[in-house]
């Protein structure tokens, strides 16, 4: 199967190269569209009758990416008072609880960043997870959902059919599809086709 994406600057546009897609053909379980406004979203979804995609979930990796910054959080927060205990003669004989303080301070960032990693991780919002699975290379998938989160809709178009994705890469480009480096800076194709 193969995988058209493209970049369009604004939902009317996408709503457009949908509509387009759907005319030449394009089954509504092969289109998807995503975009980082869920107002906006739900709108796209209800004038076309299409599925927004859902990225991958983050998994394990959210969780442990929230532990890390939990406890460097904590660590941040909590090292400079268990320093000034140790430091302080007055205080010194509290140094024993400092590392208590430590420890716990520790624990519960690290725990609190992993709760909040799976909620964050759970809310399939992944997109270069699911277009590496596409095909399309991490950097070039990174940098779709960069434009996502800047305001631009991605819309998805999967086929089985020879030709047909030139037929999707033609619809996108005359409904407005914008090329991935311009996004970036400079210029050059509007869509991306991939096999997977």
């Amino acid at each position: 199967m193969e995988s058209v994406v493209a970049l369009f600057k604004d939902s009317h546009q996408a709503a457009q190269a949908l509509s387009g897609l759907q005319a030449s053909g394009f089954q509504r379980d092969n289109l998807g569209f995503a975009l980082a406004d869920p107002v906006a979203e739900n709108d796209l979804a209800s004038a076309t009758g299409i599925s927004p995609e859902q990225g991958a979930p983050a998994g394990a990796g959210a969780v442990l990416r929230g532990m890390a910054i939990g406890t460097a959080a904590s660590l941040a927060l909590v090292l400079p008072i268990w320093a000034l205990i140790a430091l302080l003669p007055e205080t010194r004989i509290y140094a024993q609880a400092g590392w208590y303080l430590l420890l716990f301070g520790i624990l519960g960032g690290g725990g609190l960043g992993g709760i909040f990693g799976s909620l964050t991780g759970a809310d399939h919002g992944d997109y270069v997870k699911l277009l590496r699975d596409f095909g399309i290379p991490s950097a070039d998938a990174e940098n779709y959902q960069a434009a996502i989160n800047n305001g631009n809709v991605l819309v998805i178009a999967r086929t089985e059919a020879q030709g047909k994705s030139r037929e999707a890469v033609n619809i996108m480009r005359s409904s407005g599809g914008m090329d991935l480096d311009k996004v970036r800076g400079s210029g050059a194709l509007a869509s991306q086709r991939s096999v997977h």
